[in-house]
This record gives C-alpha cells, sequence and structure tokens, in this order.
C-alpha cells in the first residue's frame, strides 16, 4: 500500500521476508484500540473534521481479527487497508493522520505485554496458593535436605515449599515493578520528533489504560528496555521453576526416594516397563533454557542499534511473546503438579547412614558440655570417620565410644550421657529445635504461612486492581467511541 510514491514495486520475497505479519496476531485488538483512542483524539483537539471522525470509528468498530487481510505487511497495515475499503481514501486516508507505525506498534506490544504480565502475575498467585496449601497439610513430614548433593540436615516438607514459594514471591514483585514501566503510553512520539499537530497524548494515555504519558519522542519510539526488564525479569522466574523441577527429579529417583510425582505427569519407557520418567519436569526444565536463550537474543539485538526506530525491533518481539508463552504454561503445570506430589517422611534409617545428626552433636557439645565450636566439630568429624571406617551409623554411637574419639583427635576428657546422642539421632527432635526465625520447626513455619497466606491475599488485589484498571479504560474507550460514531 505504501509503495508508489517514493518506492516503485517490492520485490515478493522481499515483501514475504520482512513481514511480522505471522507474529502480529496478538497485537489485533490493541491496534484497534489505538486507532480508537487516536481517531477519538484528533476528533477532540479538532484535528480532523467531526463527521469524518465518526465514519472512522464506525469502520474500526466493526473490524475484528477474521476481517482483515492476513496477506497484508503488518497488522498496521491490514487495519488500514480494512478501513480504506469501507470509508474509502478521502475518509479513511486521514486515519493515519499524526500516527506512525513507529509510535502504535511499541504502544501495541506495551499494551499486550501488560496482559501478558498480569496473566503471569495470576498464575504466579495460583502457584503460591497451591504451595501454601500443600504446606500447611505437612508441617510435620520431615524430609531431609541436601548440599552438594548430599544429606545435610533435616527440615520439614513444608519448610521447603515455603523457600519455593518465597522465590516466587520475589518474581512476582519484580514484574509488579517492570508492569510500571510497561504501563507507559508511546503513543503521540510519531516516527521519532511527535507532529506539528496539536495532539493530546495524555487524553489516549487515558483512554488507553496507560498510568503515563512516556515523555521523550525518541526514547518512546526507540527503546526496548521494557521487553529485555520483562525478559530478565522472567528469566529468573524461570530459573526459580528449572531449580524446582530439578529437586523434583531428584528427589523422585529411587535413590534418594524423597518424593513420588503423580502419575498424570510422568511416562513410561518404550522398553523398560519399570520406569516412571518426570518428563513434565523434565520439559520445564529445558524451556527454562530457552527463556535465558531468548533473554541473551534481544540484549544482542539491540546492544549496537543506533537510537530511535530500526526494523531489528521487530525481531525482538516473537521472543517476548515466547517467553511469556513458556512461563505461562510452566506455571500451570506446577500449581497443578505440586498438591499431587507424595512425599516419604520415614527417613530416620537414612538420615542415620547420611549423618545429619553430627551437626546437632557439635551443637549439644557446645551447649551442654562447654566445648568450643570448632574442638566439638572436629571431634565429631573424626566420630563420623570411624563410624565411616566400621560400617555403623549414628545410632551406634555410645558416650565410650565418643569419649575415646574425643580423647585420640582433640585431647578432650569428655563424657556425653546417652540420652543427648540418642536424642541427636532423632530427626523429628532435630527439626522441632530449629526454631530460630525462618527456620523448619513447625512451630515456626505454621506462623510463617499465617503470615504468607496474609501476603498472597494482599498480592492478589493488587493484581486485580491492575486488571481493574485495564478493564474500566476499555469500557470507557468503547462508550465513547459508540457515542462518537453516533453524533
Amino acid at each position: 500500500m505504501l509503495h508508489g510514491g517514493r518506492l516503485g514495486n517490492v520485490r515478493d520475497s522481499v515483501a514475504h521476508f520482512t513481514s511480522s505479519r505471522k507474529d502480529d496476531a496478538r497485537l489485533i485488538e490493541a491496534v484497534l484500540a489505538i486507532n480508537k483512542a487516536h481517531i477519538a483524539m484528533v476528533m477532540e483537539q479538532k484535528i480532523i473534521q467531526w463527521q469524518l471522525g465518526a465514519k472512522i470509528l464506525t469502520a474500526i468498530a466493526s473490524l475484528s481479527a477474521s476481517t482483515l487481510d492476513p496477506a497484508a505487511e503488518d497488522v498496521h497495515m491490514a487495519v488500514e487497508e480494512a478501513i480504506l475499503a469501507q470509508t474509502g481514501p478521502e475518509i479513511g486516508g486521514n486515519m493515519h493522520i499524526a500516527k506512525s507505525r513507529n509510535d502504535q506498534v511499541t504502544t501495541a506490544i506495551r499494551m499486550t505485554l501488560r496482559n501478558e504480565l498480569l496473566s503471569i502475575m495470576q498464575k504466579i498467585l495460583d502457584m503460591q496458593q497451591s504451595l501454601l496449601d500443600t504446606a500447611a497439610k505437612h508441617l510435620d513430614t520431615i524430609i531431609l535436605e541436601y548440599t552438594h548433593l548430599q544429606a545435610a540436615q533435616p527440615v520439614t516438607y513444608a519448610h521447603y515449599l515455603v523457600s519455593q514459594y518465597d522465590a516466587l514471591e520475589r518474581d512476582l514483585q519484580r514484574l509488579q515493578s517492570a508492569y510500571k514501566r510497561v504501563n507507559l503510553s508511546p503513543l503521540g512520539a510519531g516516527a521519532l520528533a511527535t507532529t506539528s499537530f496539536p495532539l493530546n497524548r495524555k487524553r489516549t494515555s487515558v483512554l488507553l489504560g496507560f498510568d503515563d504519558v512516556l515523555e521523550n519522542s525518541i526514547d518512546a519510539v526507540g527503546s526496548r528496555d521494557f521487553i529485555i526488564e520483562t525478559i530478565a525479569a522472567l528469566s529468573l522466574t524461570a530459573v526459580n521453576l528449572s531449580r524446582f523441577a530439578e529437586d523434583l527429579i531428584i528427589w523422585s529417583s529411587a535413590e534418594f526416594g524423597t518424593v513420588e510425582l503423580p502419575d498424570e505427569f510422568t511416562s513410561t519407557s518404550s522398553i523398560m516397563p519399570q520406569k516412571k520418567n518426570p518428563e513434565c519436569l523434565e520439559v520445564i526444565r529445558a524451556r527454562a533454557s530457552y527463556v535465558l536463550g531468548d533473554y541473551v537474543a534481544v540484549v544482542a539485538a539491540i546492544k549496537s542499534l543506533p537510537t530511535t526506530y530500526n526494523l531489528d525491533f521487530q525481531e525482538m518481539t516473537p521472543k517476548l511473546w515466547a517467553v511469556t508463552d513458556n512461563l505461562n504454561v510452566s506455571l500451570v503445570i506446577f500449581a497443578q503438579l505440586v498438591p499431587n506430589i507424595k512425599v516419604f517422611s520415614d527417613i530416620k534409617t537414612k538420615a542415620a547412614m547420611g549423618f545429619v545428626g553430627a551437626t546437632e552433636l557439635a551443637n549439644v557439645l557446645v551447649r551442654k558440655y562447654g566445648v568450643a565450636f570448632r574442638t566439638a566439630h572436629k571431634v565429631v568429624g573424626a566420630l563420623v570417620k570411624v563410624l565411616i571406617d566400621s560400617k555403623q551409623t549414628l545410632l551406634n554411637v555410645t558416650p565410650q565410644l565418643l569419649q575415646k574419639t574425643a580423647k585420640d583427635s582433640a585431647s578432650l576428657e569428655l563424657i556425653v550421657e546417652l540420652e543427648d546422642i540418642v536424642g541427636c539421632t532423632n530427626p523429628r527432635k532435630i527439626v522441632e529445635a530449629y526454631k530460630v526465625q525462618g527456620g523448619p520447626s513447625p512451630v515456626e513455619v505454621e506462623r510463617v504461612l499465617k503470615e504468607k497466606f496474609k501476603s498472597r491475599l494482599e498480592a492478589e488485589k493488587a493484581v486485580l486492581s491492575l486488571k481493574t484498571a485495564l478493564s474500566d479504560a476499555s469500557s470507557i474507550l468503547d462508550a465513547l467511541v459508540g457515542s462518537y460514531s453516533s453524533q
């Protein structure tokens, strides 16, 4: 449509190569809303005649995704061509007055991205609810946690789930922060220098539900840091989900035996009938890599670009949608999976074999017997070595063995009561003793859960408020279009 003036005919292969039409489907509703708001504003500003603007608004209101030409260069041209077909060039030819594709496309991306962010925020909240509900049922379920993939200390499964909740809470906060910078309107910046027509940029920003105008016109059309920031935030979410998936994949193996995944989220082998493979979690883990790759791609695409608009920007947008799609589905899978995981809490033998009570035994030597911690650490470490060499565990420790080990390793005279040793072999008692703020004691985790339920509810209200603001703006714009079209 834009050839025949400055340019002659374009090669079909070039038009196909540079077209963004296949990636524009998400932007259609935003582009229609932008054109409605823009025409209503230029009517109010007396830039175009009222009757002419009313006819354009009527034509825009009749359009939908199904009525646009799929062969058009992009969604922006598809809309304009559809308006021209309805109204003719003398009327529809004014739709683009004081507006460029440059400011329109970045406005449309921001509008669409707002909805994607709100969708992901809600799914994070849904997953958090799933974690909290499940944690509340496992306040007394003892599991082993690991450092360096070796048994370390006992905790409750609830405590572990709250750790995942907290990671998601930071993810949510980052997205809420990014949303504030996404929700600024570039419309009215034109190609890069605004226009000589007396636009009211504040008016269109309000009609489209933006919080404010992205003021500088060069920055408005030439910045894509809102895309980079969004993908950066979502990359952290993807990493957190990948690490959660990795835990569950490892813990569901026979070697760890901590959890069993529900059948509907697993598969079996084509040849080995005993297998129960954690395929959903493996896919989530793999797709987290895609998110990181897309982040690197968009940063690399923009780092050497000159300011203002470049068509390189067009290649960034599909990466953005790939990331949002990826996170949306991964969060849904997790929210459905978490409540159905079976947890195995009979860990006493495994805890003994892993010597997970060693830290608490050292603590007892310090607390009750006045041993310096570093000395206690040395004595208990030497004790563990003796037990390993004799193929025994902490369950086999006697006061006499501990006394001898203390003498041999640290020249320390030490007589410890048997009940103190036995207490260090009971994972439940160890966990119950860890009452420090943020620790795994059931009493402490129960306190934390009450706070998390409240804070999650407040976060959900905040997200709902953002959704309502966009919905209200859309209703106001539709009512305005209806009113102006009928005059």
